[in-house]
């Protein structure tokens, strides 16, 4: 049986209260870039929360996810999926 092996994350960042949305093969890899610093994207918006993950079989699906995330309509929808989350967050 094939693997679930792409993963679309969601990240908070503590600092200004934004996402930064990515896919990857290696989440824990993928996180420790992140949080130590070593990601050009995010270093300056450190410190942040894991809010949210899916896993895909195919990187065509993730890759798909991942773009619509980053639409005005998917972080609305991230916002809504999540307000819980959130809260309790922030």
């Amino acid at each position: 049986m094939k693997k679930l092996q792409y993963c679309v994350y969601v990240l908070l960042s503590l600092k200004d209260h934004e996402f930064y949305i990515g896919y990857t093969t290696n989440l824990h890899q993928r996180l420790t870039a992140h949080i130590s610093g070593n990601s050009k994207a995010t270093e300056p918006r450190r410190p942040f929360s894991l809010l949210f993950c899916e896993y895909y079989y195919s990187m065509h699906d993730a890759t798909r996810r991942e773009k619509y995330f980053k639409t005005t309509v998917g972080k609305k929808t991230l916002r809504l999926m999540l307000q819980d989350s959130l809260k309790e967050i922030l």
